[in-house]
């Protein structure tokens, strides 16, 4: 009888330690509604596990763009270095032949930056759009709108994104809070985004609090935040 009930006991456990996955599953992708039925797998947490096996990612660089660097009418801080750690893990998609999306932001004619036909609107050199890797336009800080990015990512299975780019604190920022809510699984890498110092009130704001408080924003809820080799070497 002794064997029986530590078996017993054993399945309770199991069963337990089973029911705190699913809820934290149901947590971070499904605005913590708790898992109901921890003691069996009905259809919808076999489809969360479908989701977690079946998972397809791609890569979307947002605005690494000449208008942020040296000479531009935006020039952010240390935007060269972000631009270098992007170029990593783009590289490292390449190799893995992973999707691709780049974001080029290009103003409506009058804007005093990011005036189409410039140079100040190409894509830095560090992260040029090879033939085939994908590329939408827009015009707003969320790349979802007003552009095909939602549809381009359904139409290929996409489920979990990385993100990085700049403004950290704008596009950045508006096109991963918007990726969640479209249900995407999020990891933004924090050293490949850039930011500015910013005012508020006669306040100065300096651009790596800015960034800083950005990310960790986003990581509170929206995405998990990596650095560029805690990324690749994972």
């Amino acid at each position: 009888m002794g064997s029986a009930v530590g078996v017993d006991i054993i399945k309770i456990i199991g069963e337990a330690l089973r029911g705190v996955y699913l809820s934290k599953w149901y947590y971070f992708n499904y605005y913590w509604y708790p898992a109901t039925e921890p003691m069996g797998l009905n259809l919808q947490h076999q489809n969360n596990i479908k989701k977690i096996t079946m998972a397809k990612k791609a890569l979307i660089l947002i605005d690494i763009q000449n208008e942020y660097f040296e000479k531009g009418a935006l020039e952010l801080v240390n935007p060269v270095p972000a631009s270098e750690n992007a170029r990593k893990v783009l590289e490292r998609f390449r190799e893995q032949n992973l999707p691709i999306v780049h974001i080029q932001h290009i103003m409506p004619a009058g804007a005093p930056f990011f005036i189409e036909g410039t140079n100040a609107v190409e894509i830095h050199d560090n992260v040029k759009p090879k033939d085939g890797e994908k590329l939408f336009v827009k015009q707003f800080p969320n790349s979802f709108r007003d552009t095909g990015l939602l549809e381009h990512l359904k139409s290929n299975d996409i489920t979990d994104l990385v993100i990085l780019g700049m403004m950290t604190h704008m596009c950045v920022d508006a096109t991963t809070r918007a990726a969640f809510d479209f249900g995407f699984n999020c990891t933004v890498i924090g050293d490949a985004c850039a930011s500015k110092d910013l005012e508020i009130k006669n306040q100065k704001v300096k651009a790596i609090d800015v960034h800083n408080a950005n990310l960790a924003a986003l990581d509170f809820f929206y995405a998990k935040i990596q650095d560029t080799e805690e990324y690749l070497s994972a």
